[in-house]
């Protein structure tokens, strides 16, 4: 209990000082460049306040439950020796994370609602809230199939390089073909779903795969999970918004 305290601590003070230049930037422009008084200065130190504690809580519980979650699993199923139930575990994984996201659910309903405005769907609660969880859905599932894909390669030992060359162009074949106006919601759902839940347990899993499979280097195989997760959407979205 008391080791736990300490990394708190410890967690608090580096949270802070991340935090600070942010603060300061904010404070120097307001008194150097607008030249007028910071308003609602309580509410301001208030809301900084909770914003590192709630960073310290999130980066704790990070290095107390969740990358150990990620990390572990991938010793049990490698252990195991099942590619089959390696590979459903990788899709969940990536499937659950994603939904749960918090940017992702901030942008599906923004792109819902521009959608609406724009006349691409119906101007209605119903088809804007059925709009908004059609992409969320479509996001998870390609990060699924980008975190089965990044199981399979640090498994069988592909380039990583080759894959993500092919991916990009991917990428550029369906840009030239989509609507235009799905092209920057694809975009953004490629970045928002590499966020605050999702990165440290899927780099969990692939540093932990690579870990115990034979002839598989941590800092070679481990990484680049990450870079599928953010491609895959891009193409699964534009592909979502040509069908919508």
């Amino acid at each position: 209990m008391f080791s736990l305290q300490n990394q708190f601590v410890r967690q608090l003070l580096s949270s802070s000082r991340d935090l600070a230049p942010i603060f300061g930037v904010v404070l120097l422009f307001q008194v150097l460049v607008i030249k007028q008084p910071i308003p609602q200065v309580m509410d301001l130190l208030g809301g900084a306040i909770l914003v590192i504690l709630g960073l310290a809580l999130f980066i704790q519980g990070l290095e107390s439950s969740l990358c150990p979650v990620g990390e572990g699993r991938a010793y049990a199923f490698a252990r195991k020796g099942s590619v089959l139930w390696l590979v459903l575990f990788a899709f969940a994984l990536g499937f659950g994370t994603t939904v749960a996201e918090p940017a992702l659910i901030a942008v599906s309903g923004e792109a819902a609602r521009i959608a609406s405005e724009g006349g691409a769907i119906a101007d209605s609660d119903a088809a804007r809230n059925n709009y908004a969880v059609g992409l969320r859905l479509t996001v998870a599932v390609a990060v699924g199939f980008a975190i089965v894909l990044g199981v399979l390669r640090i498994l069988r030992g592909w380039l990583l390089h080759y894959l993500i060359i092919g991916a990009y162009c991917g990428v550029v074949a369906m840009t030239a073909i989509a609507p235009p106006w799905i092209i920057g919601i694809a975009y953004d759902s490629g970045g928002v779903t590499t966020s605050t839940i999702t990165v440290p347990l899927v780099t969990a899993l692939g540093v932990g795969l690579a870990s115990v499979i034979e002839g598989r280097n941590p800092m070679i195989d481990g990484f680049g999970l990450i870079a599928f997760a953010s491609l895959t959407p891009m193409i699964f979205v534009m592909v979502y918004g040509m069908l919508v």
